[in-house]
């Protein structure tokens, strides 16, 4: 009788095994999936993708700062010891929960391509595709410009004291991180022999790895001067000359009057409203309507009921997805050299348009973008005891960026010019002085009018995708913070894209492992194109602020080195 008993209890552990679908983890609250409880504190929070710009940001707060001042401190640190996701020679956005003003604001703190870069250029060479690294995908970089507008508007500390932190990290060293260590390596191989790369990055010659103690003298000489000189000693003084001098050796076009004109721009958010609650995201240059569309979309499906996992949802949020991005390949663009629509896109009316091509049976091999009235990374969420929160993306471009090192700077120029089309009468088309497309985004969500939760997913073009599904896992799916980071996670690939390839075959259906097999076997019978890959679904941090009981709390991404802190 025993034994058939064990039996018995064998075959229920087999069953719950195969029901769980390969989760691992035994845990007495919450789902399977999640790997840690959510941090959660009363004065402060700071997350980001390595734990000692966590504390950097931590102690910030701690001496006297504000979110703002945080956030500036964490992401000059992340440039030093995140070089493989961001760095002052790229681009940042961000938008600021402001307690003092009631609002939120966003910061468009992303570069222009230079004065004599245009259609023509490429045209007169016969290229049909803008080079992914060297010197002509290299954009002006607006991140140093982003700092000091954020910090003149709302900051508290004085920046010599907020950029201290990475200058002491960057001439006394710091152990790299294993995440980090991996791509640090896979950079290497690609950019040993680039000009000044393994200067910087390649001490005694050899890739950066796990635990290595990594020093950056150059770069804590370069965020002096900023420290000490502002915005004018990175754009207009020697470091500007630099760059230029450099750039131009090596057979690029950008001038230091391009970077002399460099501005950043303060612009409104854009929003839609989930089931009572209000999403925000960034206006073109990037791509954060998009997921301003797939929710509008999905928000007629009763997402709840269909279950987080299940091939109904998988289907329904695949389609969705594929209908944004094809509007976001044809219209995204800087919004100084086009009339964007963006009202419409972002409308129920128009989303109930578009929800009707989907077919609940069968993927789309291919949709139009819809027919209108008359662009690796890091990111960082910031929030101080008075209220004020921070959601904050910055980044290179394809990892490091271009492998342009310019001589004695300690940084990587990024290489988002790649992103412009070289096709006549685009909207994203490659112009002078224009921004071009932009993958990165900051997110933020509001609950009548009050801040809810400061997040971001990293990513490419996985950051639109990744926001919308960490949307409804906190309200459909009712996960916490950390859970709705933590959750398997879907990434389409294959739509079409603004710099000119379209979608033709319905593209790829990733599935990060976690989902069940007969939802595979159902999305194929669907004629969706279903596979698995390593990496690729981005990376999360988050802070979300409880009223009620005057708390916040910080969720961090497990796919990444992170950490969520507070006090």
């Amino acid at each position: 009788m025993k034994k058939i008993i064990h039996i018995i209890l064998l075959i229920g552990c087999i069953q719950l095994f195969n029901t769980t679908n390969m989760y691992t983890q035994d845990r007495v609250t919450g789902r399977n999936f999640a790997t840690r409880s959510e941090v959660i504190a009363q004065n402060g929070m700071v997350a980001t993708s390595h734990p000692l710009a966590t504390q950097i940001g931590l102690d910030i707060l701690k001496n006297g700062g504000n979110a703002i001042d945080a956030a500036i401190a964490a992401n000059a640190a992340l440039g030093l010891m995140e070089p493989t996701g961001c760095g002052i020679g790229g681009d940042l956005f961000a938008i600021i929960w402001s307690t003092k003003d009631q609002k939120l604001y966003g910061l468009n703190a992303s570069g222009r391509s230079p004065e004599q870069l245009d259609l023509a250029y490429f045209q007169e060479r016969d290229m049909t595709k803008i080079p992914a690294y060297g010197p002509l995908p290299v954009s002006v970089p607006g991140c140093v410009d982003g700092w000091f507008e954020m910090h003149q508007k709302l900051g508290a500390m004085k920046m010599p004291d907020i950029l201290a932190p990475a200058i002491r990290y960057a001439r006394e060293g710091f152990p790299v991180t294993e995440l980090i260590g991996h791509y640090l390596t896979l950079s290497a191989y690609r950019f040993k022999d680039y000009p000044n790369f393994a200067d910087t990055y390649m001490p005694n010659g050899e890739a950066l790895k796990k635990g290595d103690v990594f020093k950056n003298p150059d770069l804590a000489n370069t965020y002096e001067k900023i420290a000490k000189g502002g915005r004018k000693a990175f754009y207009k003084g020697d470091i500007a000359r630099t760059i230029a001098d450099f750039i131009q050796a090596q057979g690029g076009v950008l001038t230091a009057k391009d970077l002399a004109q460099h501005t950043s721009e303060w612009t409104d958010p854009i929003s839609t409203n989930y089931r009572g609650y209000d999403v925000w995201e960034l206006p073109p240059n990037g791509q954060g309507t998009a997921v301003l569309q797939i929710l509008n979309i999905m928000e007629d499906y009763d997402v709840k009921s269909m279950g987080f996992g299940s091939a109904e949802y998988v289907h329904h949020f695949v389609e969705a997805k594929k209908l944004a991005f094809e509007d976001r390949a044809k219209y995204y663009s800087d919004p100084d050299f086009n009339d964007l629509p963006i009202e419409q896109l972002i409308s129920k009316k128009y989303a109930d348009k578009r929800r009707q091509l989907i077919d609940s049976k069968r993927a789309a091999r291919s949709y139009d973008a819809g027919e209108l009235e008359q662009g690796n990374t890091i990111y960082l969420t910031t929030a101080d005891k008075d209220g004020n929160m921070v959601s904050l993306i910055q980044s290179n471009y394809r990892g490091m960026g271009s492998g342009m090192v310019p001589p004695g700077l300690g940084f990587m120029l990024q290489d988002r010019a790649e992103l412009f089309a070289l096709e006549a009468g685009h909207f994203n088309v490659v112009e002078p002085h224009k921004r071009p497309f932009h993958t990165i985004i900051p997110a933020f969500i509001t609950k009548d009018g009050k801040p809810f939760v400061s997040f971001g997913l990293m990513g490419g073009a996985m950051q639109p995708q990744g926001h919308a599904q960490i949307v409804m896992n906190l309200i459909d799916f009712d996960m916490n913070l950390q859970e709705a980071g933590d959750a398997p996670r879907i990434r389409h690939t294959g739509s079409s894209q603004p710099t000119g390839s379209t979608m033709t075959d319905g593209g790829e259906v990733n599935l990060e492992s976690g989902f069940d097999y007969e939802t595979i076997r159902t999305l194929i019978r669907k004629r969706h194109k279903v596979s698995y890959s390593i990496g690729g679904y981005g990376g999360y941090q988050a802070i979300r602020w409880d009223e009620e009981k005057g708390v916040y709390y910080g969720a961090s991404e497990s796919r990444k080195d992170g950490q969520a802190a507070g006090y």
